[in-house]
């Protein structure tokens, strides 16, 4: 099983703490009066405060006690969330967005809660933290704003959901598919399996296309021309036909064809297709279709014009030869 960065540090700091541990065992059973010397001075040293908290002394011994307290309640955060993703949502009936957005929250919720809980317990008066939390406005409103809006656009992706895992979006030029909501930004994955992380504030900001919204239908349009000696009624049917034929074309809604003008060297066309399992190919999806339709066309003798333009000349400066091949 793959740790992830924070369950890694976790066990990096559980067996540096063992090592500690053994190796202090060690030097008292061989040398217990340098030991006794050493620990007085590092029980001195870890106690000693730096400043206090309203009642509180922030001492080494502290800071290495809150940092442990961290990683586990980030650790059990964690393994909350892996439990509700993988073992209990699953089984409901709620789609991958939202199962992915309600182990999200819950993750947050453990977090805080086990947060405060242990400001609670280490004796730390909330009430103290104003100024702090005074000067972290400041930071915020300087140096932190854009990771804060970030973040909570993050949240307001999580619980609106216009945005979920798994939707198929178009946003600044990028197209791919949702595979990661994070607290700062979100991960698309291209058809080339690129990995594109946009921060979450453009989700809000900007102007999304989700092609996956309501439902994972989408329908690609194909715009074609024949010749003008081309049979219209003849051409919607072998459009049909060959829409009809390909298995990823949807039979309901079903394809149409529309007879969308008249142009300059063609009568101009129009294919409407759905589909429900291309939505990630589209490119090679349409390509399949246009290599039928040329298949189909050649069979049935329909021709696809290229352009054509007539010259005429009014008057020519010298004499004019032409030659017959």
């Amino acid at each position: 099983m793959k740790l992830s960065a924070g369950s890694r540090a976790f066990l990096v700091l559980v067996l540096l703490v063992v090592l500690v541990g053994v190796v202090s065992f060690l030097l008292s059973w061989m040398m217990p009066a340098l030991v006794s010397r050493v620990s007085a001075d590092a029980i001195r040293v870890l106690t000693s405060p730096y400043f206090y908290l309203g009642r509180l002394p922030v001492t080494p011994a502290f800071l290495f006690k809150a940092l442990l307290f961290l990683l586990l309640i980030g650790a059990l955060a964690r393994a909350t969330r892996e439990f509700l993703k993988q073992r209990v949502l699953p089984h409901t009936s709620m789609d991958i967005g939202q199962q992915y957005a309600l182990a999200r929250f819950t993750g947050y919720f453990v977090f805080v809660i086990g947060l405060l809980i242990g400001l609670q317990s280490a004796g730390l008066n909330l009430s103290s933290l104003a100024l702090i939390g005074g000067a972290l406005g400041i930071g915020i409103g300087f140096g932190l704003q854009p990771i804060v809006a970030n973040f909570v656009a993050g949240l307001i992706l999580l619980a609106e959901r216009p945005v979920k895992v798994g939707d198929r979006i178009e946003i600044g030029g990028t197209l791919g598919n949702v595979i990661r909501i994070r607290g700062r930004a979100t991960w698309v994955r291209t058809n080339d399996n690129f990995i594109i992380v946009v921060p979450n504030s453009e989700f809000i900001n900007n102007r999304v296309t989700n092609w996956t919204a309501n439902d994972r239908q989408v329908r690609y349009m194909l715009p074609l021309g024949v010749s003008y000696s081309s049979d219209p009624e003849q051409v919607r049917d072998v459009l049909l036909a060959v829409a009809r034929r390909h298995p990823d074309v949807l039979a309901d809604p079903g394809p149409e064809v529309l007879f969308t003008g008249f142009g300059d060297s063609a009568l101009n066309f129009s294919l409407r297709v759905w589909t429900l399992t291309r939505v990630e190919t589209p490119r090679g999806f349409i390509s399949e279709l246009y290599f039928e339709i040329f298949r189909a066309f050649r069979e049935q003798k329909i021709e696809i014009p290229f352009p054509q333009r007539d010259l005429h000349l009014k008057s020519v400066a010298a004499p004019l030869t032409i030659r017959q091949a």
